[in-house]
């Protein structure tokens, strides 16, 4: 998969040797998000920050070896952005492989990773889809942000959707309202709202055009 956009930048898969500076670029952006701190308890900024870098490595790590597509943007040579997706070939929430839960207990306890096998469980429940990708982790490099690339970002997992003939659709959860914007500007709609432990949230789906076509 390739997609070139008008200011000569372009989304592709990552490669093995992208996956460092990827893990990088999601832990800053994902450091205050509300549902990681939630979810990963701890008495202070440096346990929380171990805990949150052994989540993404685990999660980016399991990714990549199941095959998901991990989409990067770059500028030139410099990845800026990345998407990560999961689809519904990979079991999740109570269905996660037993060396995904031992990595995972092992990196952030056992009351995290059940919390985020909760949240997979919460999010399958309402999907309108069968056969379907979930985006886990999308972000751009803090000195990225505001450009634009977001929704380059988003468009590129879109384009990579559409492809898939055997996919509905994919979804996300958001907590924030400019997240949310930026989804349904891009023709996500709302599902559901979901309440997570102690967080209020909204599960979004995009339908896929080569669901559309069928009926054309």
């Amino acid at each position: 998969m390739e997609t070139q956009t008008p200011d000569s930048l372009r989304a592709v898969y990552l490669t093995a040797e992208d996956l460092r500076l990827a893990a990088s670029i999601l832990y800053n952006a994902y450091h205050y998000d509300a549902f990681f701190q939630q979810t990963l308890p701890a008495a202070n900024a440096a346990e929380y920050e171990q805990k949150l870098r052994a989540a993404i490595r685990e999660e980016l790590n399991e990714l990549w070896q199941q095959e998901q597509p991990l989409i990067g943007l770059f500028d030139d040579e410099r990845l800026i952005g990345v998407a990560c997706v999961v689809t519904s070939s990979l079991p999740q929430g109570e269905g996660r492989y037993w060396h995904w839960r031992l990595k995972m207990l092992l990196g952030t306890g056992w009351q995290s990773t059940q919390k985020l096998m909760q949240k997979e469980n919460s999010i399958l429940e309402h999907l309108p889809a069968t056969e379907y990708g979930i985006i886990q982790f999308i972000a751009v490099a803090l000195t990225e942000q505001r450009k634009g690339y977001g929704k380059l970002l988003v468009q590129a997992v879109l384009g990579w959707c559409d492809e898939q003939p055997e996919l509905e659709g994919v979804g996300v959860f958001v907590t924030e309202d400019g997240h949310s914007h930026l989804f349904r500007e891009q023709g996500f709609v709302p599902v559901v709202e979901l309440n997570i432990g102690q967080l209020t949230g909204e599960l979004l789906f995009y339908h896929s055009h080569t669901d559309d076509d069928v009926y054309q």
